[in-house]
C-alpha cells in the first residue's frame, strides 16, 4: 500500500472543508474515487477523509458512498466518523426527498432556515450516540443562522 494516499487522502478532506467552489470540490471527490478504487483506502483514517470528502459532493451516489466510507471509518475505530456518518446519512436522505434522521443539515425553505422535515422517532439519545447535539439545540442554531442571514 502505497503511504502516499493516506498524506492525500488527509489534505483532501482538509481541503474541502469551508470550499465551496464546485468544481473543486468535484474534482477532490473523483480524486477520492479514484484511490478508492486503486485500493487505497486502507486504515480508518483513510476511511474517514474519503467520506469528508465525498460528504461534500453534489450527488446521491456521493453521499451514499460517503456513508459507507464514514460507517467503515466508525467501525474500525475512527471515534471522529460517528457524527459523519450522521451528516451523511442526513445529506443522502435529503438527496433523495426524504426527511433526514439526526438534523444536521441546516435547509432553507421559503427564505427561512431549518432542520425540518425530520423524522420525528429519532431521540435526542440516538443523536447522542452519533454526536449529534438534540434537535433543540440545532433548531436554535437554525434560528440563529436566520438572524444572522436577517442582518
Amino acid at each position: 500500500m502505497d503511504d502516499s494516499y493516506s498524506t492525500e487522502l488527509e489534505r483532501l478532506g482538509d481541503e474541502q472543508l469551508g470550499d465551496d467552489e464546485v468544481e473543486r470540490r468535484q474534482i477532490r471527490c473523483g480524486r477520492v474515487c479514484d484511490i478508492a478504487v486503486a485500493g487505497g483506502l486502507q486504515s480508518a483514517a483513510d476511511f474517514y477523509y474519503a467520506a469528508v470528502v465525498l460528504m461534500h459532493g453534489l450527488s446521491v451516489d456521493e453521499f451514499a458512498t460517503a456513508l459507507y466510507f464514514a460507517r467503515t471509518a466508525a467501525h474500525r475505530g475512527e471515534g471522529r466518523a460517528w457524527s459523519i456518518v450522521a451528516a451523511c446519512w442526513d445529506r443522502w436522505l435529503i438527496a433523495k426527498g426524504l426527511p433526514q434522521r439526526f438534523g444536521t443539515q441546516f435547509l432553507k425553505h421559503h427564505n427561512v432556515w431549518t432542520v425540518d422535515p425530520i423524522e420525528p422517532e429519532i431521540s435526542d439519545a440516538e443523536r447522542a450516540f452519533y454526536g449529534v447535539p438534540p434537535l433543540w439545540v440545532q433548531r436554535k442554531s437554525a434560528a440563529l443562522l436566520q438572524r444572522r442571514t436577517k442582518e
